[in-house]
């Protein structure tokens, strides 16, 4: 009989999802502070989403200033930039609109205004925030990353090239606010890789050595989503009940996996993006496949179970085959989306092959890979990445008869 881990659960005092709910920005930032920071990009300023923001705010009688400096990846140096700005301006609330880069940025700056510090402080707990965090109302673009429902942030160090992921319950937001009308405008290699993101939070949660029955319920409730949705997204931007459903699926996936914990393909992929700056997202789609097939005979009936979602024959399948097609789909579906792999991104090989071995050192002390159902040692991490630079992503259809 399986044993159920004991579990805590956390998440943010408010969570309001749906469409048109990003005008709720301006009431509950109004409940929280008089002067906001907005942390977001210069793609969200051209969007208008920011000067959109800026309007709810002033009906709501809430003056702001913004900081539009987040590119790609979270850095340390957009932490300390977006923080003097809000110290100088005399900022009392944070809000983060964009995908998982602003919102993590906006978590650092909202514990570092209150406990001081450098962010890589509070790495491994070294650092506790023991004072409560300025508010922070985060406001996500895309459907992936679930970081506004997490107490997680990762922050690249500039000056080591390491990928910090630092969990604490005071990066939880305070509001998440979830509206997909917002993920509307993300360009189809965005919705690809930040779905398939989504998606490997979910399954990583569910398979995680720290998995609990709440976090269950979330992760499986988001694998259906996701998997059910994310092609239809992929081939029809325009589709906003499909939009709705990832956006859902993308918040339980991020639920499901800040109190879970994620594994193996969390811990690889932050150095990659660390030393080759590829998207978060888009590295951990480039490794979920080859993962899931080294943890397979670790974790065979929880990945049947996902296999099982993704069958509308599932009554056929015995827990060894229903593993096999959870792989085998995934597998397509990263095809189906145009994931490229490692080599094709463009990373060259010989510059890879130099990295190996600090990138697997990087992942075990990360502390993810130790959440898996298969645990790897160095030697093992090093052969996966090398798997994963070349990894062809097509396969054959499997016919149930066999």
């Amino acid at each position: 009989m399986e044993l159920i881990n004991q579990g805590i659960f956390r998440s943010p005092q408010v969570m309001i999802y749906g469409r048109d709910t990003f005008n709720q920005v301006g009431k509950e930032t109004s409940l929280r502070g008089k002067k906001a920071l907005i942390v977001s990009d210069k793609i969200m300023k051209r969007l208008g989403y920011v000067d959109t923001c800026i309007d709810f705010l002033l009906k709501a009688n809430v003056q702001s200033e913004t900081y539009t400096g987040v590119d790609s990846e979270p850095t340390d140096l957009y932490v300390k930039e977006a923080l003097l700005l809000f110290e100088k301006n005399n900022c009392d609330v944070i809000i983060s609109l964009g995908g998982g880069s602003c919102i993590d940025t906006a978590k650092a700056v909202a514990v570092l205004a209150t406990n001081g510090g450098y962010i890589g402080d509070y790495m491994g707990e070294k650092k506790i925030a023991a004072s409560s965090p300025i508010p922070h109302i985060a406001i996500p673009t895309t459907a992936g990353t679930g970081s506004e429902v997490t107490n997680v942030t990762i922050i690249a160090s500039t000056t080591n090239d390491v990928k910090m992921m630092i969990k604490q319950p005071a990066f939880m937001p305070a509001v998440a606010i979830v509206d997909p009308l917002l993920s509307m405008s993300s360009p189809k290699k965005v919705t690809a890789a930040t779905g398939v993101d989504a998606l490997s939070h979910a399954v990583e949660a569910y398979l995680s050595k720290k998995a609990h029955p709440m976090t269950d319920i979330f992760a499986l409730s988001a694998i259906q989503l996701i998997f059910t949705n994310l092609m239809k997204v992929f081939v029809n931007p325009t589709d906003i009940a499909a939009r709705e459903a990832m956006s859902t699926g993308s918040m339980y996936a991020g639920m499901a996996f800040s109190n879970a914990s994620v594994c193996l393909v969390h811990g690889m992929s932050r150095p990659i993006g660390a030393l080759f700056h590829v998207p978060h997202g888009e590295s951990n789609a480039m490794l979920l496949p080859a993962v899931l097939e080294f943890s397979k005979e670790a974790c065979q009936e929880r990945l049947a179970t996902i296999g099982r979602i993704f069958s509308v024959d599932s009554k056929k399948m015995t827990d060894e085959f229903a593993a096999g097609y959870a792989v085998a789909q995934i597998r397509k579906l990263c095809t189906d989306l145009e994931i490229p792999n490692l080599k094709d991104w463009g990373i060259k090989q010989e510059e890879f092959e130099n990295a190996i071995k600090k990138m697997a050192t990087d992942a075990i002390n990360s502390g993810s890979p130790g959440n898996n159902p298969r645990i790897p040692n160095q030697i093992e991490i090093e052969a996966l990445y090398r798997t994963c630079y070349n990894y062809q992503f097509s396969a054959s259809e499997i016919n149930f008869q066999k």
